[in-house]
């Protein structure tokens, strides 16, 4: 990669390691406030604290999340990228300074929709950065995938250790420094956001990750190139988008949120009632003198939490192999391969936690690496599908559906965990991934659009 390239990448990937910190932090957190709340205080009325309770509460934040992300990609569109990556990375740190300080589940639910709002800038600026400033594409959506990754591992795990130490709503506070920080770095980075772009329009330089760019010429662009100036411009681009095969990308991308949020919004609380994932205190795994040192005589390992960070730090694997392959194959075909497995895993994943935690160990680190294999492949369909002006607002569209309805998929699981089993939820789960291997399998049928314009 080129030295403008080393600088999108280094901004991007900061950011996204940030927003899936917090993202995948707030589950450990559900697991302490389903003890620490026994009912929401609405002023007229009292609602007691289920998990179909905190399902709907985490999907207001998750929601809005993934809502948000269609305005901020006409945003993109009209004013760049790096303005706002870096409100994205101090409404972030804000929000975590909210939540320390929440005094009940009502200023909770405040908190958590001030991080969707925030953290919903993120991917239509930091994807649309990345297609078109970076030319090495797929390269570039690898490692931004793996950055994200280090965060959605590393944020429950340093979470579930200072856990230990500390009470959540301290924890909160510290967790949103390094927003902060991160913020301050944003306003400094210097780049061209559309140096790749521009690159195949004056030399005919190959870009998108060595493909030959059809969709940064004249004859590929939309209207949307120079950004919506109305809401006649926004319908219109949008009916181009979903005129072609973008339709059938944004309901994969779609079912990659269901399943998402679906499987690790309560996979703590799931864990929890596993033979041979019994809490037990921090002394029995370091000399008594030693914990007692550090204040953790008498705390409690819970090993779900480690569980839970672990199968997201075996993600980072599946993300490069997911963005490295995308440049080599076929984008659909990885959407095949990807969903087909999650659909199998989904089946297989309360049959083998009966069998012991090893063998759960073992698929749980499979499930990491296909949860997040499948994200450069709906990542890079949509780059496939679309033209680069209008790229802002079909990564809005796009985590709109993984973010904004895909947050359903945290109710749903609440629902069917308050009211069913697990067994049920994981059967849902994996006749979702089923129909979004369908779709891959009806795009590797038909044939590409000859440019990215729909």
């Amino acid at each position: 990669m080129n030295r403008n390239d080393r600088a999108i990448v280094a901004l991007v990937s900061l950011a996204h390691g940030m927003v899936h910190t917090y993202e995948l932090s707030i589950p450990i957190f559900v697991s302490i406030w389903l003890v620490e709340f026994s009912a929401v205080d609405l002023g007229f009325t009292q609602v007691g604290v289920t998990a179909a309770t905190l399902g709907v509460v985490v999907t207001a934040g998750y929601g809005l999340f993934g809502a948000g992300s269609l305005p901020s990609g006409v945003l993109v569109d009209r004013v760049g990228s790096r303005r706002l990556i870096r409100a994205c990375l101090f409404g972030m740190g804000a929000s975590f300074l909210l939540l320390a300080v929440a005094p009940g589940l009502v200023a909770v639910t405040l908190a958590l929709l001030v991080w969707g709002l925030a953290a919903s800038v993120y991917h239509p600026a930091g994807l649309a950065l990345l297609s078109k400033g970076v030319e090495e594409r797929g390269t570039g959506f690898a490692y931004h995938g793996i950055a994200g990754n280090v965060g959605q591992g590393g944020g429950p795990l340093v979470t579930t250790i200072l856990l230990l130490f500390l009470d959540w709503t301290t924890v909160a506070a510290l967790l949103a420094v390094p927003a902060l920080v991160a913020g301050v770095y944003a306003s400094r980075a210097e780049f061209d956001e559309t140096a790749a772009v521009a690159a195949s329009t004056d030399g005919g330089e190959r870009v998108d990750g060595g493909r030959e760019s059809s969709e940064a010429t004249s004859g590929g662009e939309s209207k949307a190139t120079s950004g919506i100036d109305s809401l006649a411009e926004f319908r219109a681009e949008s009916a181009r988008l979903f005129a072609g095969s973008f339709v059938l990308v944004f309901v994969v991308a779609l079912c990659s949120g269901l399943y998402y949020r679906g499987f690790l919004t309560f996979l703590p609380g799931v864990l929890e009632s596993v033979p041979g994932f019994e809490p037990f205190p921090l002394s029995a795994v370091l000399p008594a003198e030693v914990a007692r040192a550090i204040g953790g005589g008498s705390q409690l390992v819970r090993p779900e939490r480690y569980f839970y960070a672990g199968l997201l730090v075996v993600g980072v694997f599946g993300q490069y192999a997911g963005g490295k392959l995308s440049d080599r194959i076929d984008v659909e075909k990885g959407i095949v391969v990807g969903f087909g497995a999650l659909a199998v895993l989904a089946v297989l994943f309360l049959p083998v936690a009966g069998v012991g935690v090893a063998p759960l160990a073992v698929l749980g680190a499979v499930v990491g690496f296909f949860l997040f294999f499948v994200q450069p492949f709906y990542q890079a369909t949509v780059a496939e599908y679309t033209p680069a002006g209008a790229r802002g607002l079909s990564y809005g569209y796009t985590y709109l559906g993984v973010f904004g309805v895909g947050a359903l998929g945290g109710t749903v699981a609440g629902v069917v965990l308050t009211y069913a089993a697990p067994a049920e939820l994981f059967v849902i789960l994996a006749g979702i991934a089923v129909v979004a291997a369908g779709l891959g399998a009806y795009l590797v049928r038909n044939e590409r659009p000859e440019t990215a314009a729909p």
